[in-house]
């Protein structure tokens, strides 16, 4: 009877620990390590599970054509799991449309916007370039002769140097924009001085940027990155405000009690006092929306990317 009761009271114990130690989840970077979507990934691994709300967290890095690739593995071989989630943003929405991917968001669960951030216009420290407006003046002279380094086509990275091309006076079908899948395989190639400038999220420049490596030219958000010694794009004279943000979905083909159950645990890891640290920490600015107006949001910025694509020629 003692060792009946006993087995009783470690099961009890063991399944106590098991539920302690909540949901198990596998998160996609659609990007090669390095970019922001991976560092979105792997913050939501270390919150998640330092917070407790989940007990196991994996992230798998599948690059490619601005996530698309990744996007099409996840529709596909992760219909019904209700462990998988995959991040992505603004870049993927101009990726979809520019890449004529037969795969879109409309085929994932949207789960929240998690953050926005300012997108950053560097160049090496070794550059001639001193303001954003040598970089503009070098563009009208040649803008072929100036190589610009970002993420995929069609995605933040991409749209900015167009609509900063568009403000300057420059055809922004004619500009050298050169595409990396990774936000590491970018930053070599601007370090190297292989390209003229680059231009990605501002948490993916500001440790070289702060160690001197790299100079920051222009910010494309309304207001300046705090602690950064830059102007805005629209404070120098070109009339763009751009922010990039990243959302989190959830597979298709789970059930509305599964939806509720991540969303809930999305929403505590937001509201959770180690992911202020992440936002504050990387620069990024808190922009959570969930639900039924984060699905409107998204459709709205899909909508209003198709515009922004097709007026700098991305998108025919």
């Amino acid at each position: 009877m003692k060792r009946i009761l006993l087995a009783a009271l470690l099961a009890a114990g063991f399944s106590t620990a098991a539920m302690a130690q909540g949901a198990s989840y596998e998160i996609m970077a659609p990007a090669a390590p390095g970019g922001g979507w991976d560092q979105t990934a792997r913050a939501m691994q270390m919150v998640l599970q330092d917070s407790g709300i989940a007990g196991d967290v994996q992230v798998v890095n599948v690059p490619g054509a601005g996530g698309t690739i990744g996007l099409a593995q996840f529709v596909q071989g992760k219909a019904g799991d209700p462990s998988a989630l995959l991040v992505g943003g603004y870049v993927m929405v101009g990726a979809i449309l520019t890449n004529n991917s037969p795969v879109t968001l409309e085929q994932v669960t949207p789960i929240a916007r998690l953050t926005g951030e300012a997108e950053a216009i560097v160049v090496p420290a070794s550059s001639p370039f001193q303001t954003i407006d040598d970089l503009a003046a070098a563009m009208k002279e040649n803008a072929g002769g100036v190589a610009i380094a970002g993420g995929s086509a069609g995605g933040t990275d991409h749209i900015a140097a167009g609509l900063f091309a568009q403000a300057a006076g420059v055809d922004p079908t004619t500009i050298n924009y050169i595409a990396f899948s990774g936000g590491g395989e970018a930053l070599a190639a601007i370090l190297g001085s292989q390209v003229a400038a680059g231009i990605s999220g501002y948490g993916e420049f500001e440790s070289q940027i702060q160690a001197g490596t790299l100079r920051l030219l222009a910010v494309t958000t309304e207001d300046r990155v705090e602690g950064a010694d830059a102007p805005t794009l629209k404070e120098a004279g070109y009339d763009v405000v751009l922010e990039n943000w990243r959302m989190v979905s959830a597979a298709p083909g789970i059930t509305p009690e599964q939806v509720e159950t991540i969303t809930a645990d999305i929403t505590k890891m937001a509201e959770s006092p180690e992911w202020q640290e992440v936002l504050t920490r990387n620069n990024w600015q808190n922009r959570f929306l969930s639900g039924e107006e984060f699905k409107a949001e998204l459709a709205t910025d899909i909508t209003n990317t198709r515009e922004i694509l097709t007026a700098i020629g991305l998108v025919k």
